[in-house]
């Protein structure tokens, strides 16, 4: 176990190696690897763990009943997921988690954080903290992702995620955590149109891209 890169995660931060061994028997902490495409978690199922990415990156996805699929985040090394529905025991999954690479993935009962440690073990209150506020920014992350689809157009959805993604990034140019078939999941639209209209982008001189490379233009326009 690589105790150097728990204590950077947000999970784990400030914790010395020697506390996040207690605090991984605490929570009957386990690793397990997954493919490409594996299923991590399965809409319907029940968890009783959260899961915390070691290496590789994981999608959290969504399918109707006609197979359209939406992609409502990413969570890549050293985020968590699932964390919320381990909370509630009986609370059966609405979204799926899909390996997006070849992934590493720890597993940490919940109900062991959210009562009282036996052990009285001295970096509860810390966990329960970190944990507190990975949960509020991942709802902040939601509230940006229903700002980006709120737009109704092809172009707007485009503008609003990537001016997001180049101020997260601090520049215009920047890479995006999807493909062409993952952005057009995320922001609800159909890939053939979205490539469309960032070609036409192109043409207008809004940005260039390559693959998930992107560069915005001064020139963007409001669609």
């Amino acid at each position: 176990m690589n105790y150097s890169f728990l204590s950077n995660t947000m999970l784990f931060r400030g914790a010395s190696a020697d506390e996040i061994v207690s605090m991984l028997h605490c929570l009957g902490a386990y690793e397990r690897p997954f493919q490409k495409g594996e299923q991590v978690l399965r809409a319907g199922d029940c968890v009783e763990s959260m899961g915390l990415v070691l290496t590789g990156s994981v999608n959290i996805e969504i399918d109707d009943l006609w197979g359209n699929k939406t992609i409502l985040g990413r969570a890549e090394s050293g985020q968590l997921f699932a964390e919320t529905y381990a909370c509630i025991p009986g609370e059966p999954l609405m979204v799926s988690v899909v390996a997006a690479e070849k992934s590493l993935i720890l597993f940490m009962k919940v109900s062991k954080l959210i009562t009282t440690c036996q052990s009285s073990c001295a970096h509860h209150n810390r966990l329960i903290q970190n944990l507190l506020q990975i949960s509020a920014q991942k709802n902040l992350s939601l509230s940006r992702r229903s700002l980006h689809t709120s737009q109704k157009t092809i172009r707007g959805r485009l503008l609003s995620y990537l001016s997001e993604q180049a101020k997260q990034a601090g520049s215009y140019s920047f890479t995006v955590p999807f493909n062409r078939q993952q952005l057009a999941d995320y922001l609800g639209v159909d890939r053939s149109a979205l490539s469309n209209e960032l070609s036409k982008m192109q043409r207008d001189g809004i940005l260039t891209c390559n693959k998930s490379n992107f560069t915005l233009k001064n020139s963007a326009d409001n669609p």
